[in-house]
């Protein structure tokens, strides 16, 4: 049972989860110390984003699965 709507569609989850994986990577390993894990860390907020296919912040927007609601 799902405690929330999904409002991101599948091609939009893959290009998040894909993004926020590279972002992530990157940061590790061209960024150092502080800067890398804070940059690291929205990376993997990103992906998580797509991995459950609900933004918050699109949710705030109005921006729905069928575009803007």
């Amino acid at each position: 049972m799902a405690f929330y709507r999904k409002n991101i569609g599948g091609l939009h989850q893959a290009v998040r989860i894909a993004l926020g994986v590279a972002v992530a990577g990157a940061a590790l390993v061209y960024l150092a110390g502080a800067t890398a894990w804070l940059v690291a860390l929205g990376g993997a907020g990103f992906a998580l984003t797509g991995l459950v296919g609900y933004c918050p912040m699109c949710a705030m927007a109005g921006i729905g699965r069928g575009g803007l609601s």
